[in-house]
């Protein structure tokens, strides 16, 4: 038998929508037809109140504090409407500060830099060029407060090494730690999106130094910018000089050169661009293209690694103070070990009873913890302490330090194709013969050959040499040669003396005419050497040359030096 369903069972005896539960003490109070009165409610006590539950009334859901976010995706675009730059801006705003005797502006909303007004460009100039502009007083002080609260953001949240960059950027060195993020152009654009929440517009580039990524996120053609290592140059060539933050005063003597973009600097001399553009120009080219270093000091320091021993009693032989050093040691591998980082310079301060400290430094040519050569290394110098009466305490720091990552362990094998690390090895040859006695030869941009060479740190990679032969050894300074018989000008000589040996030569090759580095000094304004190989007949070969050219006397005197040997 098929049963009935009621569809309308009866009106229920609550309204729908009175804001109470059946059955509580206020529906027995007031008219079941309305609500209770709330002033009522609010004369009570705070503790007769009636609570929400009684009063059948309940909050909001909240959302789930570990809910998925929505996927980071390139082309999903949020379907906003569409607003113009005068629909949020309204009027034309600019930040104007006093310099001098006059307004500047400072800062420009997109209204205003559509209507051509620029940061730099006078108050006055700006009020005639447009009517209704609304001028309002630049804080620098407040901007340098946000800027300090986002480094300190950054420090927390994505690197620990995070700078101020200049009036209105951030310097964030993202070395090993865009992987925690997605990657390089995943975490860009969850940075773009971070500060445009806080109603802030932003360019990114990632660049490996300091320079470029300064450069490309002002001047480049994008918002995000991701340049990979050793494209420097040819990034840059296009942009102006001023995105090298160069002094005014260089930027007014450029313009007046005829320079433009960072390309013209490319092949002009050191010297004459030092002279003309200044040192401090070429210092800001070399740090944006990689050749000279620029440190990021972050806005929270990071404190050097320190351990310490304080002693019971003092010491002052050898076995014992090798023996605390030892422990010193092993306690700074595993700070070391745990913060990921690699002794470049390890601080002893040995504190005697006097209150003399005594100070002993050992250097490692690569960054190490490796506690076995640490302890060699200050083994090699311990005879440099003095302990006197003896020492109380001792502490071990690392000034220098640099990050120090896992290492494939197939590198360390026997059979590996990897050739051994030679930095122990300089290591402790520099510890018993000088940091100065170890050192290699590279090449050097100049023509003349006492300057195409210079010395780098031995573990250091040399670059290219020149293509024409040089000899082996180039003696520090060319010495003069005496009985020279030669046909000029362009024949090599027959015979010559030097240091009282006379030699008959029997074969030679040249000319090779090098010219003096005319930006240098007056002198080598038109110096002109004819440099020739020659083979004696006792079988010596020599690198001579003959000041002038044999023509014009303003170029030489038409004397012959020795200026190196072959083989």
């Amino acid at each position: 038998m098929a049963q009935t369903i009621d569809d309308d069972p009866g009106a229920c005896s609550v309204p729908r929508g009175s804001g109470w539960r059946p059955g509580a003490r206020w529906a027995r109070d007031e008219v079941v037809s309305g609500r209770p009165n709330q002033t009522d409610i609010n004369a009570l006590p705070a503790h007769q109140r009636p609570t929400m539950r009684e009063m059948g009334r309940r909050s909001e859901h909240a959302e789930h504090p570990f809910r998925a976010m929505p996927a980071d995706e390139v082309g999903r675009v949020p379907s906003v409407p569409a607003l113009s730059w005068a629909t949020l801006w309204g009027r034309p705003t600019v930040l104007v500060l006093r310099t001098g005797q006059r307004n500047v502006i400072t800062a420009a909303c997109p209204v205003a830099l559509d209507l051509g007004l620029r940061p730099g460009m006078v108050a006055a100039h700006a009020r005639a060029l447009v009517a209704d502009l609304d001028v309002k007083d630049a804080d620098p002080n407040a901007d340098r407060a946000l800027l300090d609260r986002l480094a300190l953001h950054a420090a927390r949240h994505w690197t620990p090494t995070a700078s101020v960059s200049g009036e209105d950027g951030l310097w964030l060195d993202l070395t090993g730690t865009t992987h925690l993020f997605g990657g390089e152009e995943r975490f860009c654009r969850r940075l773009l999106a971070f500060l445009k929440r806080l109603g802030l517009t932003a360019r990114v580039a990632i660049a490996a130094t300091p320079g470029a990524a300064h450069a490309l996120a002002r001047f480049g053609n994008s918002d995000m910018v991701l340049l990979e290592a050793g494209q420097e140059a040819q990034a840059l060539a296009d942009l102006p000089l001023c995105a090298l933050r160069l002094e005014p005063e260089a930027l007014v003597s450029a313009n007046r050169f005829g320079l433009d973009r960072i390309a013209d600097l490319y092949p002009m001399p050191r010297g004459p661009l030092a002279r003309r553009l200044g040192l401090k120009t070429v210092e800001r080219l070399d740090q944006a293209r990689g050749l000279l270093a620029e440190p990021i000091v972050p806005v929270v320091p990071s404190q050097a690694p320190v351990v310490t021993r304080h002693l019971l009693e003092p010491i002052g032989t050898p076995e014992s103070i090798t023996q605390v050093i030892s422990d010193l040691v092993d306690d700074l591998v595993i700070m070391l070990l745990q913060r990921g980082i690699g002794a470049r310079t390890a601080l002893l301060i040995a504190v005697r009873v006097d209150g003399v400290p005594q100070r002993l430094t050992v250097g490692a040519s690569r960054a190490t913890r490796d506690a076995k050569h640490l302890k060699r290394m200050f083994g090699l110098r311990l005879a440099q302490l003095e302990p006197g009466l003896g020492i109380e305490t001792m502490h071990l720091a690392v000034p220098h330090h640099e990050p120090l990552d896992a290492e494939v362990i197939g590198a360390l094998l026997e059979t590996s194709r990897k050739g051994r690390d030679l930095a122990p090895l300089i290591d402790q040859l520099s510890a018993r013969a000088g940091e100065t006695a170890l050192f290699r030869l590279t090449s050097h941009e100049s023509d003349v050959p006492e300057r195409a060479a210079r010395r780098i740190a031995p573990l250091a990679t040399p670059t290219g040499w020149p293509r024409w032969k040089r000899p082996v050894r180039l003696l520090r300074r060319p010495e003069l040669l005496s009985n020279v018989v030669a046909l000029m000008p362009d024949h090599p000589p027959r015979r010559f003396t030097w240091r009282r040996q006379n030699y008959r030569v029997v074969a030679g090759d040249g000319p090779e005419r090098i010219h003096g580095e005319w930006w240098r000094t007056d002198r080598e304004r038109w110096a002109t050497r004819d440099y020739f190989r020659v083979e004696a007949q006792s079988g010596e070969r020599f690198w001579l040359f003959r000041r002038g050219d044999g023509v014009d006397p303003d170029t030489g005197d038409l004397s012959w030096h020795m200026h190196g040997l072959f083989g």
